[in-house]
């Protein structure tokens, strides 16, 4: 029962963060049509922030608000920079667009900081466990469980409680018409990608509670799986995005821990093809948009 527990706990951490990178990229592509692959380079990014924070005598938790910072920023300056001007461009140009981006930022981060991974320092205080009943549980995994769940219900709030997160729940569900009723188009788009940096950040910092390190490919893997979970949960679907990043984490993790060692190797293949069987059931996603934002 204890293993159980736990493996449960670790889907639940992961799938908190595969959640809030899905989230970030739902957010984009509900307002724009875009899937932004350079989402994995805000996470990167966040990183960076972190290590050269801590190199330079910040305290920790100055340190981890630097890498969310530097995250919103660069979210924000690749949407005037290079997504802007093709706004209006088909969507095969805007999706080769943040291929191109990305690579762009991987090459700069790779040639002017380091190929090799850079160690980021998590305090001690991180490191333990805390004792709930006659279970112990890991204070990262407790941390990011949280940290996921408040910046969930936050987003939850924005959206349902101001007038701006309205604005882009109109936006979402109809862009020309919530342009037609005044809805400022630039503003709404470059607060969407605002949010996805602040997301991203916040899943750089789960993730490197996690490895313990940050080098120029550590969003790849998180990102492309996030594009599956938002694919699962349904296209433009913020609430299907946040139920398909859960769902691909506790798949993953649930076949980490119990598969048998002869199939272990598979654990990817397994995971992508039990994916492929929930879309042929449901082929528009989990939670389709039309259901999402109402």
């Amino acid at each position: 029962m204890d293993i159980v527990l736990q493996q449960l706990l670790n889907a639940v951490a992961l799938g908190g963060t595969y959640a809030l990178l899905a989230l970030g990229l739902a957010i984009v592509f509900s307002v724009m049509g875009l899937i932004n692959f350079a989402h994995g380079e805000l996470m990167t990014a966040t990183g960076y922030g972190i290590f050269f924070g801590i190199a330079a005598g910040f305290p920790f938790i100055l340190s981890l608000g630097m890498g969310v910072g530097l995250a919103v920023v660069l979210a924000l300056s690749m949407e005037r920079v290079a997504f802007r001007p093709i706004r209006r461009a088909s969507p095969t140009i805007m999706l080769l667009t943040s291929f191109a981006v990305s690579t762009i930022l991987h090459t700069l981060m790779q040639n002017l900081i380091s190929a090799r991974p850079k160690p980021i320092p998590i305090p001690d205080m991180l490191a333990g466990a805390v004792t709930i009943g006659a279970h112990q549980i890991g204070t990262i995994q407790v941390l990011s469980i949280v940290i996921a769940a408040v910046s969930l219900i936050g987003l939850t709030l924005f959206f349902r409680a101001t007038l701006l997160g309205i604005g882009m729940r109109a936006a979402a569900e109809d862009f020309d018409v919530a342009r037609l009723m005044g809805l400022n188009a630039n503003r709404v788009i470059a607060v969407a990608f605002a949010i996805s940096g602040v997301l991203a950040g916040i899943a750089g910092i789960l993730w490197l509670f996690q490895r313990g390190s940050v080098d120029p490919l550590m969003g790849f893997v998180p990102v492309l799986k996030a594009f599956i979970a938002v694919v699962l949960g349904g296209m433009g679907s913020l609430v299907g995005a946040v139920a398909g990043g859960f769902i691909l984490g506790v798949v993953e993790v649930l076949l980490r821990a119990f598969l048998p060692d002869a199939l272990i190797s598979y654990r990817d293949a397994i995971s992508l093809s039990i994916v492929i069987a929930i879309l042929y059931f449901y082929p528009d996603g989990i939670i389709p948009r039309r259901e999402n934002i109402r």
